[in-house]
């Protein structure tokens, strides 16, 4: 029995086809470059080519099907009838492929993600470890040296960081913006060297088990000027409203809201221009998704962002992010590192 499969065979009007490679491990504990799970009411079967067939087999409850490796193309020959498949994660060319050998495709959104947004304990104790050694690599990355250095070589230490403090590799590329290009929400990491007086953002994450963790801190070189200090601290104040907002049964609306509401009122309102936050799980973006346009509502062992920001154009960035669990009396809070304004050399 497979509680996961059985709670989605519940949602289910008509086979589906998972191809999303997280919902296939999710589902299975199989991860390849080029599987499919197709979800019947009465069995399951896994697809995937020789590379993978190994593996594969050792997957209990289900029964494995070698294919050739263009996996579009296969299933079209072995599969027949009405098929549910996630669109999101199927291609044109795709879709093209498995039409033509005759299939009544159903596009599907959303099912299995709907799963993932609500971790189980195993989850959560998988995505809390991730998030202790992010703490742990943000508390020694606040000593070393700033100034002087590249975007990119702190951003490798911090990596390194992260290999010696046990995690099984970066949940993503480690983002290090300094002066303007903290302005830059999703900036990459350069070879522009930090100076004195301005702030560095740093968003990054650990990742053990495949599960990942997500937390931003924003670090001063020196003194900062005026506006970035109030910038700091108004993001701050926001950051704090938004973790109090994180409750079952609240809306994303309501509970970005909390957090925008104290920007704004601090006369950076325009300046915050992304949502409060998003799902963290075997993906680093993944539903529920916490913003003014979602049409999520919070629920119990959702593990989600709270990383309210003040970007100023051609001056600096400033972003406070951490990882909570939606927990019934408040969020606990997974990432623990100091968000006070920590002044680095």
């Amino acid at each position: 029995m497979n509680p996961r499969i059985d709670r989605l065979r519940d949602s289910l009007e008509e086979p589906l086809l998972v191809s999303a490679p997280a919902n296939v491990v999710y589902l299975t504990g199989f991860s390849s470059s080029n599987a499919a799970l197709l979800v019947e009411p009465e069995r399951v079967q896994l697809f995937s080519d020789f590379r993978y067939a190994e593996a594969a087999r050792e997957v209990d409850g289900v029964e494995f099907v070698e294919t050739k490796r263009g996996l579009c193309a296969a299933l079209a020959e072995l599969l027949s009838g009405r098929i549910g498949f996630e669109a999101a994660a199927i291609s044109y060319r795709q879709h093209a492929s498995l039409h033509a050998g005759g299939l009544e495709l159903v596009p599907r959104y959303g099912l299995v993600e709907a799963l993932r947004a609500v971790k189980d304990e195993g989850e959560v104790d998988k995505i809390r470890r991730a998030a202790e050694i992010t703490s742990q690599a943000f508390e020694r990355f606040a000593e070393e040296r700033f100034t002087g250095r590249s975007e990119r070589d702190l951003a490798w230490t911090l990596e390194q960081l992260f290999h010696e403090l046990g995690a099984h590799g970066p949940a993503f590329e480690s983002i290090v913006a300094a002066g303007p290009n903290g302005a830059r929400p999703h900036s990459r990491p350069t070879d522009r060297v930090i100076g004195p007086g301005e702030t560095i953002v740093i968003d990054a994450g650990a990742q053990v088990d495949g599960y990942k963790a997500d937390c931003t801190r924003t670090f001063a070189a020196g003194l900062l000027p005026e506006q970035l200090k109030e910038a700091y601290d108004a993001c701050l104040a926001g950051q704090l409203a938004g973790l109090e907002g994180m409750q079952p049964g609240v809306s994303s609306v309501d509970a970005d809201a909390a957090a925008r509401n104290v920007i704004e009122a601090a006369g950076f309102g325009e300046k915050f221009g992304h949502g409060l936050g998003h799902g963290v799980g075997l993906e680093v973006h993944e539903a529920p998704r916490v913003s003014k346009q979602s049409q999520d509502a919070l629920a119990a062992n959702n593990v989600v962002t709270v990383e309210p920001g003040v970007y100023l154009e051609g001056v600096g960035g400033i972003r406070i992010e951490d990882l909570v669990v939606v927990r019934e009396g408040g969020p606990e809070i997974l990432t623990t590192s100091s968000k006070e304004l920590v002044t680095v050399s």
